[in-house]
């Protein structure tokens, strides 16, 4: 299969991972993991990240959003109303459209509520703004999430920060095989070969902050996330062997000793 191009709303990434910018001991720090990451989107939390008070260190001093793009979301968000506030204000800063939008339902599991994340998709998507989804896997969510006007689709694979892995390989598939839109595991990755299960299985990207930045070496880890998705959408394209219950030699009978 011939690779295309990894785009959403129209604009195309070189790079499927996309890395958070959260957590992370320094801005120093972070943007050297960025860097070494090959990441081209990198999410910043609206409500916790400096962006636009000059006194005081900035993310954008370390990260030049003129060479990486963007991508503001809602962490830290509850409700709807909480949302689009968060990503209205974005706009007014840096005239940001693609957004990440992500309302939790609770401040123990980070769990999206998902009514309210539909009704924020909604109200966005009227005001011009290109909204990606955090939300959970469900299927028929995420179709919804499509008609509302989503960009791309972005569900968990496991809690937030948990970094469990994928727990719902089937439902992934389904919602993979439903949808033309960009699709990106969000949350709960926690090592290499996560990330190259979630491309194996089809997804276009996948968005990683805590499996990097609290990792015992935050830089080495950027780097095996940038080879294990590259490996992993490498692997989807060639189309692996049917799986089967019982051995096959590899080599055939013809002309045995």
């Amino acid at each position: 299969m011939i690779d295309k191009k990894f785009k959403i709303a129209n604009k195309i990434f070189k790079s499927r991972l996309i890395v958070g910018t959260g957590k992370y001991k320094s801005f120093n720090e972070c943007a050297k993991a960025i860097k070494i990451s090959g990441a081209d989107i990198v999410t910043v939390a609206v409500r916790r990240v400096n962006i636009s008070n000059k006194n005081k260190a900035r993310l954008m001093d370390y990260i030049d959003p003129k060479k990486i793009t963007y991508l503001p979301n809602t962490a830290g968000c509850f409700t709807a109303e909480d949302a689009i506030r968060t990503l209205r204000l974005a706009r007014e800063i840096g005239g940001w459209k693609l957004v990440k939008l992500e309302v939790l339902g609770d401040k123990k599991n980070l769990f999206p509520e998902m009514i309210e994340t539909l009704r924020s998709t909604e109200l966005l998507t009227k005001e011009g703004f290109k909204v990606m989804v955090y939300c959970n896997d469900d299927p028929l969510m995420a179709k919804r999430l499509e008609n509302a006007g989503a960009v791309a689709i972005m569900p968990l694979a496991a809690p937030i920060g948990s970094g469990l892995g994928i727990q719902n390989k089937v439902n992934i598939r389904i919602i993979r095989k439903q949808t033309k839109l960009p699709l990106i595991i969000d949350a709960g990755i926690g090592q290499a070969s996560d990330a190259t299960i979630a491309m194996e299985l089809g997804c276009d990207g996948v968005l990683i902050n805590t499996a990097i930045a609290k990792a015992r070496d935050p830089i080495q880890m950027a780097e095996s996330m940038k080879l294990a998705v590259i490996s992993g959408r490498k692997s989807f394209l060639s189309g692996r062997i049917n799986p089967n219950l019982f051995g096959s030699a590899s080599t055939t009978n013809k002309g045995i000793i």
